[in-house]
């Protein structure tokens, strides 16, 4: 019975001392492991519109999630709508007017041009005629120069009239010139541009969430007036979500950027898997943040720590406990 006794005792002795190593272990870093202090650090974005107007509809409350793409505001559109709409019946009257010039003349403007080179020719060929048999009277003192001048006169003036029809037809046979058609190219370049403006002003009326995110704060309410770049949300971005630690001189050596570590809060004892992800160049007096009193007078370099497996139990500003695994206590 004794020896039974003994044994249980034995047994409980070593399961304690076992459990005991255990929770050491968990609660301090195995030796040769680098232990940091810093605090959770999510980004922020404050969301604004880059066109004014009126605000419609507000979609999110604080502390609601949205996802990327989801709309979470609205400005009333209408102003908008009838900005493309000019915009767009400028481009169809740009577009009319090149395809004018690129056509060139309707044939029933050329066929009336031409009916008008005939009619002069025929004028001409008459006052022409007249103008002979005045000039052979003339020359027998048959007619008086006061006819021969008249009859002179309206041959000039029909030569005048013939070239002019003739010059007008040939206008309309050769078109428009070419610097007249890149000049209604540029018009419609100009029109169309205008248009996507417009049309990018339009959808600018209604406020896209950039990522997945948590609304921190909600700035404004529906019929509120709001400048363009007016921040309307603040959002707390979930991913990525970092941690901003620092190290010592002393310590640099043992961490490298992609160094893997281990992060935990006071509140749970989850533990969060990420890397180091940047070292600044940079020394620096250590932030009064830092939690251990030996580091406080002391320069350090701070850590951008990436977390890998984040949720929503971290939030910003978090005091966090960083363990780096390493053997190494210098540098080599």
């Amino acid at each position: 019975m004794k020896n039974k006794l003994r044994v249980v005792v034995l047994v409980l002795l070593i399961l304690g001392v076992g459990t005991a190593y255990w929770r050491q272990g968990q609660d301090h870093p195995t030796e040769g492991a680098l232990t940091l202090y810093g605090n959770v650090d999510i980004r922020e974005v404050e969301l604004a519109f880059r066109q004014p107007g009126r605000l419609l509809r507000m979609a999110v409350d604080e502390g609601a999630t949205v996802k990327a793409g989801d709309v979470v505001a609205e400005l009333d559109a209408q102003p908008y709508r009838d900005a493309l709409a000019a915009a767009e019946a400028e481009v169809q009257r740009a577009q009319a007017e090149l395809d004018k010039l690129q056509h060139g003349n309707r044939p029933q403007e050329i066929k009336r041009a031409e009916e008008s080179v005939r009619q002069a020719e025929a004028v001409f060929r008459k006052v022409d005629s007249e103008f002979r048999r005045q000039s052979e009277l003339a020359s027998t003192g048959a007619a008086s120069q006061q006819i021969l001048d008249a009859a002179r006169a309206a041959r000039d003036e029909a030569i005048a009239a013939l070239a002019s029809a003739q010059q007008a037809l040939s206008l309309q046979q050769e078109g428009f010139r070419q610097e007249d058609i890149a000049a209604a190219q540029a018009r419609l370049a100009s029109a169309e541009a205008a248009r996507a403006q417009a049309q990018t002003a339009l959808d600018d009326t209604q406020l896209i969430a950039p990522a997945d995110a948590v609304v921190l704060s909600r700035v404004r309410e529906p019929g509120s007036m709001v400048d363009s770049h007016a921040a309307v949300y603040t959002l707390s971005l979930r991913d990525p979500v970092y941690v901003r630690a620092y190290v010592s001189e002393p310590e640099l050596g043992r961490i490298a950027s992609g160094t893997p570590v281990s992060v935990r809060t006071d509140s749970s004892k989850k533990v969060y898997l990420g890397h180091i992800g940047f070292i600044s160049p940079r020394a620096e007096f250590t932030p009064k943040s830092v939690e251990t009193t030996d580091l406080r007078t002391d320069l350090v370099y701070r850590l951008r720590i990436v977390i890998t497996n984040a949720d929503q139990w971290l939030h910003q500003g978090m005091p966090v406990t960083v363990t780096v695994a390493t053997a190494s206590t210098g540098q080599d």
